[in-house]
């Protein structure tokens, strides 16, 4: 399972069973770190994930950002409720991605406004998936 963490909204993804591809699987609204973090570790139980990879937006160079501390923060918070492993993932530029894959699926102008949070929590779990393939 895979978590975008956002100012307002936390998109979530999950995989498939085999771990192979990455789906879209809701949208919280931002309440409070606790209570985010309760409700994505319920999610994790509900949907019997093996990790929870949370988003994390890093500068050019690899550095933290204020973005990155408050993913930082969210993991901990997650991880103090749960044993599943929480693992942090780069997720620069998701939502540019996930953006680009509305307008090459053709959705209309209209119909991509408002947020992208669930597509770019599952552009990010699709990067972590693929980085767990063997080398071929």
């Amino acid at each position: 399972m895979a978590v975008d963490p956002g100012t307002k909204h936390l998109g979530i993804a999950i995989s498939d069973p085999t771990g192979t591809i990455a789906n879209p699987l809701t949208v919280l609204k931002h309440t409070s770190r606790l209570i985010d973090a309760a409700a994505i570790v319920n999610l994790a139980l509900e949907k019997d994930a093996a990790i929870i990879i949370i988003g994390q937006a890093l500068s050019n160079n690899g550095e933290a950002t204020p973005q990155s501390r408050h993913a930082l923060r969210l993991a901990e918070a997650i991880r103090t409720q749960t044993s599943t492993p929480v693992v942090l993932w780069d997720e620069s530029g998701s939502t540019q991605d996930a953006r680009a894959a509305r307008i090459a699926l053709g959705v209309s102008r209209q119909k991509r406004r408002g947020h992208m949070d669930d597509l770019a929590a599952t552009v990010i779990l699709q990067s972590y998936l693929d980085s767990q393939l063997p080398n071929q």
